[in-house]
């Protein structure tokens, strides 16, 4: 049996985008020829990785994990919505989280070189995902996370696979899992009135200003108008200042100081936000199709 060099594992994941351990599988199955170890790979992966790898992933999933006062929450990324319900998308999904809390990687690279073997791939994360790439069909991708490794505690709340939030506070978890699930709800933009971005507040100043042009009135009467605009805005997106979803009599500030817990930050990842999703047009699809057909005719 011909020896399976490393130069040849690497050179056939090159050319097909599959797992490396896969392609160590296909070319000890072809005895080391190489285009024969392709056309395995082909047949068992169909050599889907490569090509998903351009495709928009929009949909996905944001899971979480939460070790002692360590927590991680990381949003990964597939093309449709079916694949959101796949027990091998969901199950890595949540074995990444679980590996962000173990390992505390710093960038998605020292993710994906981790050890971990699902389906049959392996020995890494990133081989897991490249190999359920090929399985599954779609491309898949891990967006973002959050690592939360300080000497403050945490919770999160899920709300279902699509909107997560983790919270970082002091006193009663109950108090803090109350705010995380506010958070999913009303998705403030900062903690304070002062800690809202610079940009959000211009960009809500401007839209005021243009508002208050419209009424003609007095120069002093438009900028108190524009100023109680951009007040009001600040009130909506703070989350100390929004009222409580669980009791709008009391703001979520009012809430927190009764249950003598604070609350230090928190992080919002809603699936997909910031991602321009690909609109099909299917009647220009068609016509594309009949057109294609009559020039082949």
């Amino acid at each position: 049996m011909a020896a399976i060099k490393a130069s040849m594992v690497a050179e056939l994941r090159a050319k097909t985008d599959a797992p490396m351990m896969e392609c160590k599988k296909a070319l000890t199955e072809a005895e080391g020829d190489m285009n024969k170890a392709e056309e395995i790979l082909r047949v068992k992966l169909g050599s889907k990785a490569g090509k998903a790898a351009s495709r928009v992933t929009a949909e996905g999933v944001v899971t979480s994990s939460i070790s002692g006062q360590v927590g991680a929450l990381l949003e990964v990324n597939c093309e449709t919505d079916f694949v959101t319900k796949s027990d091998s998308f969901l199950a890595m999904a949540q074995a990444a989280a679980q590996l962000i809390v173990q390992h505390k990687p710093a960038t998605f690279e020292a993710l994906g070189a981790l050890a971990y073997s699902q389906d049959g791939f392996g020995p890494t994360l990133e081989d897991v995902r490249k190999g359920l790439i090929g399985k599954i069909g779609e491309n898949m991708c891990f967006r973002r996370f959050k690592l939360f490794s300080g000497s403050t505690p945490v919770t999160s709340y899920l709300h279902g696979t699509r909107i997560g939030v983790m919270v970082e506070y002091i006193g009663a978890e109950v108090a803090a899992r109350d705010v995380a699930m506010h958070v999913a709800a009303m998705k403030p933009v900062a903690l304070t009135s002062a800690d809202v971005p610079v940009e959000f507040v211009e960009r809500e100043r401007s839209v005021a200003v243009a508002k208050a042009a419209e009424t003609n009135k007095p120069a002093d009467i438009i900028q108190k108008m524009v100023e109680g605009s951009v007040q009001k805005y600040l009130k909506e997106v703070s989350l100390f200042n929004q009222a409580f979803v669980k009791n709008d009599k009391q703001t979520v500030e009012q809430m927190l100081k009764a249950a003598n817990t604070s609350v230090k930050g928190f992080t919002l990842y809603i699936v997909g936000e910031g991602i321009e999703k690909k609109t099909d047009d299917f009647a220009a699809e068609v016509a594309a199709q009949v057109a294609a057909a009559k020039q082949s005719a």
